[in-house]
């Protein structure tokens, strides 16, 4: 079957035909079959080298053995019981050895499920209702999260959400001054940065900011959240917090903490945590935070994450992580120079961003790095997957503990062609 009648057959049965907005395009997504380390192969038999990698969740590279083998022997066991089990404690035990602000851990089934939790727990310990967020940064798709993740908009990016949800969110620009300025409204108890920047470091956020915006919270008494759902166990082994020793109060993870697989986790201070505690009582206030969901620690993901975590824990897996990427980064750099193009790819960690227009992101706001012109992004990632290279969004990648450096030498012939492509048609000019 062809990648185009995979599609055909899907949109006669799923809503647009697919069950992730993202993985939509035209004129028709590709539909993976195998993946193995930092490849992938579509119906149609082609490969791919993969710079989605399980959009960003597969840091070990796609199958790795070791987690393959604990999800088989954990099925041969159970499957799932919703009942509590061995794995998911010694899961939570790496957590919060690992993550500096960790004390407690409590499982979620994604990564939006983590944030909508830690957004609960903020609200439950200050007693206040109203959620300060950055403006362009992303923490899923539930109501309370889509009010200023399109940067510059203070709109929220679906239909369906009601305004009285969306009024309890305030926003500032991604400063210590807008943040401070926005916190002397003292309805708001609870405040989330992601970590990276905006969309996973597109925007970056630097470490000396980072700290100032951590201090203006700590200052005004808010419950500071940080969203390590990109840049736990990517950044470092304790994310970012514990790279750079910025110490919040609650921290959302998913991704990588599941050893690729679905689910997610919210980490924190003990006396926060445990307002989820059955028998928790604050200020004579009762019931406790309620927090269900069917499948939270399911063994099989339980399983495959403690077989994981040895990986992630030593370190070794992020270090070929930023190595490949640096030098897919040094890489594409080389070939805009080349090609006259003006433009730059940067990103920290494993992570590679191409903008086109400035040659550094500082040049240009949050709003306007993301807007990139449709016939660059048809042409860049249509390009690229006809040759043979899938990014994870439109001009940004990551890159994994499998990618080897004659697969970042193959990326960038293909980026060169494509480059090519792009200026001959005046894509690029």
């Amino acid at each position: 079957m062809s990648n185009a009648a995979q599609f055909e057959r899907a949109r006669r049965a799923l809503p647009g035909g697919v069950s992730h907005e993202l993985r939509y395009r035209e004129p028709n997504p590709i539909s993976i079959v195998r993946a193995r380390g930092a490849e992938k192969w579509d119906v149609e038999g082609r490969r791919y080298i993969d710079f989605k990698m399980g959009s960003a969740a597969q840091m070990l590279g796609h199958g790795h053995p070791d987690v393959v083998e604990a999800v088989r022997r954990q099925a041969e066991c159970a499957i799932f019981s919703a009942d509590c089990h061995a794995a998911e404690i010694e899961w939570a035990e790496w957590v919060n050895r690992l993550v500096p602000c960790a004390e407690r851990t409590r499982f979620t089934g994604s990564g939006t499920e983590a944030t909508m939790l830690a957004l609960r727990l903020g609200r439950a310990f200050s007693g206040k209702e109203r959620v300060l967020r950055v403006d362009g940064h992303y923490h899923g798709w539930h109501d309370h999260a889509l009010k200023g993740a399109k940067a510059g908009c203070e709109q929220s990016t679906s239909l369906g959400v009601p305004r009285a949800v969306s009024d309890l969110i305030d926003i500032c620009d991604a400063d210590p001054q807008s943040m401070e300025s926005a916190l002397q409204d003292d309805r708001i108890g609870t405040v989330i940065i992601e970590v990276s920047g905006a969309n996973y470091g597109s925007a970056p956020l630097p470490t000396e900011r980072l700290q100032a915006l951590h201090d203006v919270v700590r200052k005004a008494g808010a419950v500071l959240i940080f969203d390590e759902i990109i840049t736990g166990f990517r950044w470092a082994p304790g994310g970012r917090q514990a790279r750079d020793g910025i110490t919040p109060d609650l921290t959302t993870l998913a991704k990588i903490v599941t050893g690729g697989l679905p689910g997610g986790a919210v980490c924190g201070r003990a006396e926060i945590m445990e307002l989820m505690n059955n028998v928790a009582k604050r200020n004579g206030l009762s019931p406790p935070v309620s927090h269900k969901g069917t499948f939270n620690a399911s063994p099989l993901i339980a399983a495959g994450a403690v077989a994981a975590m040895p990986h992630l824990a030593s370190g070794a897996a992020q270090k070929v992580a930023d190595e490949t990427a640096s030098a897919l980064r040094d890489g594409v750099n080389a070939l805009m120079g080349s090609h006259g193009i003006v433009g730059c790819a940067y990103g920290e960690s494993s992570t590679c961003h191409l903008l086109f227009g400035a040659r550094r992101p500082q040049e240009l706001s949050t709003a306007e790095i993301r807007n990139v012109s449709p016939a660059v992004i048809q042409g860049l990632r249509g390009g690229l997957l006809a040759r043979g290279v899938d990014l994870m969004s439109h001009t940004s990648c990551v890159t994994s503990a499998a990618h080897t450096p004659a697969l970042i030498d193959e990326a960038l012939g293909a980026f060169d062609a494509v480059f090519r492509d792009l200026i001959r048609s005046g894509a690029i000019t």
